[in-house]
């Protein structure tokens, strides 16, 4: 039986509301025995506290994405500390920077960013992080920030940026996006790369793979991730699951 572990899921969304025990019997009967659950933003911490309280293979990481900047106010700063404290935690996250979306103020992103990271490193937790039209400044940041590790999820940039993280001590959350065959940047990345360096994520209820595309994503179809990446590297499932999970174990501490 495949172990498999997805490095990202929002399963605190609405969009699982209707089914949430069904969802978690499928992730289990698909063969996934952990699933790492980020935080957007403050409003979301406690439920994914009582998320992952009454589900043993959830792992909740706190933090403040960038896309919501805007909810964001220094005191939740202060309240992460104290969060991080007080609960159990696998990771310090979402975070990062997006600059894909204009009207996201950017200053106030690196402002939260960068602080996140050094609450990071002061609790000695790994960084989930989000990097879109922004990743050499990501890398530069945590870089010039150090001590840290972590994975930058959804990874979508080139050869030379996956090689800085690498170098860095970073993983690659790998998802649905490799799934598809226009992808062959981020293909030939995932065929070639450290084995070490690699994650799979979800990053449901988005980012479904080809097979499931318009549907609301979910930990089960992580097999699909598996099964191209297996294809890509020539490697079997079962070795990718093996690694893929290890290195997971190994970053989130994971039981």
């Amino acid at each position: 039986m495949l172990e498999l572990t997805d490095s990202h899921a929002h399963l605190d969304d609405a969009s699982f509301a209707p089914d949430r025990p069904a969802m978690f019997e499928r992730a289990r009967e698909a063969g996934v025995r952990h699933i790492v659950v980020p935080a957007i933003d403050r409003a979301s911490w406690p439920r994914i506290t009582a998320l992952c309280d009454a589900h043993a293979d959830a792992h909740p990481a706190y933090g403040m994405h960038p896309i919501y900047i805007d909810q964001h106010r220094s005191e939740h700063l202060d309240e992460l500390r104290t969060w991080l404290e007080t609960h159990r935690t696998v990771a310090v996250g979402e975070i990062g920077l997006d600059y894909f979306l204009p009207e996201l103020d950017v200053e106030r992103q690196r402002e939260y960013f960068q602080k996140q990271l050094h609450i990071a490193r002061d609790f000695d937790l790994p960084v989930i992080v989000h990097a879109r039209r922004a990743m050499d400044e990501v890398t530069s940041t945590m870089r010039r920030i150090g001590g840290l590790r972590g994975v930058v999820h959804s990874f979508s940039g080139s050869l030379q940026q996956a090689e800085q993280l690498w170098s860095m001590g970073f993983h690659l959350g790998i998802g649905g996006p490799v799934t598809y065959e226009r992808a062959q940047r981020l293909r030939h990345i995932v065929a070639t790369m450290p084995i070490e360096r690699l994650l799979l994520e979800t990053d449901a209820p988005d980012q479904p793979g080809a097979c499931h595309r318009g549907e609301r994503n979910e930990p089960a179809f992580i097999v699909e991730v598996l099964q191209t990446i297996s294809q890509l590297r020539g490697e079997s499932p079962e070795s990718i699951a093996q690694a893929t999970t290890h290195n997971a174990r190994q970053l989130f501490q994971l039981p």
